[in-house]
């Protein structure tokens, strides 16, 4: 997800290879438009806010909030970061995807 920061029109260009499709370069500039995060955000097909105020409330936390790599850190404590690693790593062991959470 993190590399779709760093260029997200390489990356749309590499799914794309990657099922044997293309697209014009103008509707590959329109996804990437699209799929960024400050118009997902506005978006409310993307942005859960039309989901019931009882199952999410936004008014507590939205469900998109800054689109910043890393801003975990000005959320989580130490401890709570460590908790969720371990409850990540025994939840995905034998996985062999790697994800990175920051650039």
């Amino acid at each position: 997800a993190l590399l779709l920061l760093q260029n997200p029109k390489r990356e749309i260009q590499k799914i794309l290879q990657f099922v044997g499709r293309s697209l014009p370069e103008e509707t590959v500039d329109h996804i990437v438009h699209h799929t960024s995060f400050k118009e997902m955000k506005k978006n409310h097909m993307a942005n859960y806010s039309t989901i019931p105020r009882d199952v999410m409330d936004h008014n507590v936390s939205a469900f998109m909030r800054k689109g910043v790599a890393g801003d975990w850190k000005t959320t989580f404590t130490v401890a709570q970061n460590e908790r969720f690693d371990n409850d990540y790593a025994e939840k995905m062991a034998g996985c062999n995807l790697s994800f990175r959470s920051e650039v």
